[in-house]
């Protein structure tokens, strides 16, 4: 009995760091610091962005509260702190990859090609790549962009996009580089650049916020077929993701992600009480049915 006894003591002594050596990645680094980086953006509206009262807000921001949540209940905390880290197009990538940000709360489109170097977890919001531009340009097609100065955000799959179009269709356009949306945006209305390529919902915003909104019109002519947009985190952390998607999961089936959408897309939203009146598209509703990672628009539906 003795023996048996001591056995069961042993056994029980040795499961304890096996436990405890079951935490890896970022799931014991949060559990070891007690808090979790969000890598957020300053001008991402309605998705991320800094409202007159300096804070982050938005509809990635909500839906990331949600998962910080859910972590936190997963390891058991009393208290997770939340920092937050300002990103851009161009180092939101390398800054998941070498550890300054645990996740990124903005509308960075997963692609197959990301998915090499980050991962995502369960679409938020689907998005083609369109161009907006002043109607009395009278530009609406792809092609009608030839021979014109159009800019784009450095770092974007939309500039991408633009370049292959105007290879592959000999536009000869002049492709100009913007740091964000607003500077892009910028160029548009002081006639730097003649068009702005960017997602459509993002363009939306900024006609919304523009001095005058009649001014300016979004092309019908696309450059890609609906994207999907995803809370981006590191590769190849199994544990972590796994707990990311089971959040994102559990709230795009209930009801309460139509409540958050609402709340940035469908009602007035700080600083200015702008309404995008951008009700939720009917392939997005079935996506948020059957949550998914994919990175391939035709899976949604595109």
């Amino acid at each position: 009995m003795r023996c048996l006894t001591a056995a069961v003591i042993a056994a029980v002594a040795f499961a304890v760091p096996a436990q405890a050596q079951e935490l890896t990645g970022t799931l014991k680094k949060i559990k070891d610091t007690g808090a979790i980086t969000l890598g957020v953006r300053d001008s991402a509206v309605p998705f991320s962005y800094i409202d007159e009262k300096q804070k982050t807000v938005g509809y990635a921001i909500d839906i990331c509260m949600k998962i910080v949540e859910e972590i936190k209940a997963e390891l058991k905390l009393d208290k997770l702190a939340v920092n937050e880290n300002l990103v851009t197009s161009s180092n939101r990538i390398p800054l998941m990859a070498n550890g300054t940000i645990d996740l990124e709360c903005g509308s960075t489109t997963n692609n197959a090609d990301r998915q090499k170097q980050v991962w995502f977890t369960n679409t938020h919001f689907l998005t083609a790549s369109r161009f907006v531009s002043k109607k009395a340009s009278k530009l609406d097609q792809v092609d009608d962009l030839k021979g014109k100065a159009v800019v784009s955000v450095s770092g974007t799959t939309n500039i991408t996009q633009l370049n292959k179009a105007n290879a592959a269709r000999s536009l000869g356009i002049t492709v100009m580089n913007a740091k964000d949306v607003p500077e892009a945006f910028l160029m548009v209305e002081t006639d730097r650049a003649e068009a702005f390529v960017m997602d459509d919902i993002q363009l939306a915003a900024m006609i919304a916020s523009s001095k005058d909104p009649s001014l300016y019109a979004i092309s019908s002519g696309a450059f890609s077929d609906p994207e999907p947009y995803g809370i981006m985190l590191r590769k190849d952390d199994t544990a972590f993701k796994a707990v990311v998607d089971r959040a994102t999961a559990r709230l795009y089936k209930s009801p309460e992600i139509e409540k958050i959408y609402n709340k940035w897309f469908m009602e007035p939203v700080p600083p200015r009480g702008l309404n995008f009146h951008v009700p939720m598209p009917v392939s997005m509703k079935k996506s948020f049915e059957h949550p998914s990672d994919n990175p391939d628009p035709a899976s949604y539906g595109g």
